[in-house]
């Protein structure tokens, strides 16, 4: 037992290895080039001017003295990351609730399907940020349009995939709990929400990192807080440290947002990845 523990643990620090080492590549020809002088500062600053921005980003201008949330709001990133997050869950949650129960309805029902369908086809492909002009119409400044533009972004993945999964139920369970004389109702309790729902996970970790993507454009339009504001207001001074700073904390978000997805996936479908390595 013990050999096979550390047989596991080397392979995962050998694959962590293997993902840290083109990053780390990457980041050591950046700053050669830029140490040189190959490439202006201001177009693209070296690694560690970054950091440093990005430390001055983070760093709270005041003390713990004087109490926890005034130290915490006065880190302009971590006041800018909560904002952005906050429209995130929001934005999300509403386009989930509405694509959730219509996915549901569209892949269970055909008559449903063909009501909705066509409209669905044709609005699908229109990008959220096309939206803007009439999400600040009708919404005005502030939070309420960035909900609108990210709730957008979120409802189409959650929706197909939702429908994709309800569809793709294999007929010979159907039949089989028809034939043990289960109800309709019985049949989409245990039968095809079960099979559904990886589909409707997968949908969701896809419509969390457009939703995620979705935000920055509509913090740099609607609103004057957030990652996206901050990135747009160092482009108007030229601040291409605070840039990349802004850029990579919005890489980092993702990834621990995705990690999260990806590791609730694996525990709420354990049952799912059991039945497939048997």
């Amino acid at each position: 037992m013990a050999a096979v523990l550390a047989s596991s643990g080397a392979s995962r620090t050998t694959r962590m290895m293997r993902g840290v080492l083109i990053p780390l590549a990457v980041v050591a020809i950046w700053q050669i080039v830029t140490g040189l002088g190959w490439i202006n500062p201001i177009i693209l600053p070296s690694p560690l001017a970054v950091i440093a921005k990005w430390w001055q980003y983070l760093k709270p201008t005041v003390t713990m003295a004087d109490g926890v949330g005034a130290w915490l709001n006065s880190s302009e990133l971590l006041t800018d990351a909560a904002n952005s997050l906050y429209r995130v869950v929001m934005g999300f949650l509403v386009g989930a609730v509405i694509a959730l129960p219509l996915g549901l309805l569209m892949g269970t029902s055909s008559r449903i399907y063909g009501l909705f369908n066509p409209l669905v086809q044709v609005v699908r492909p229109i990008p959220p940020i096309a939206y803007i002009p009439l999400a600040i119409l009708w919404f005005g400044l502030g939070n309420p349009p960035a909900f609108f533009l990210i709730a957008l972004g979120a409802f189409f993945p959650v929706l197909m995939n939702t429908i994709a999964g309800v569809r793709h139920v294999d007929g010979i369970y159907l039949r089989a709990a028809r034939n043990l004389g289960a109800g309709q109702f019985t049949i989409f309790r245990r039968v095809i929400m079960p099979a559904a729902t990886p589909y409707i996970l997968s949908g969701i970790r896809i419509g969390i990192g457009t939703a995620f993507i979705v935000v920055i454009v509509a913090e740099m339009i609607a609103v004057n807080n957030g990652l996206g504001y901050r990135i747009l207001e160092a482009r108007e001074y030229m601040w291409s440290d605070k840039i990349i700073a802004g850029m990579l904390t919005i890489g980092l978000l993702g990834l621990v947002i995705d990690l999260g997805m990806d590791r609730l996936n694996n525990h709420l479908l354990k049952w799912h990845r059991g039945l497939e390595t048997k």
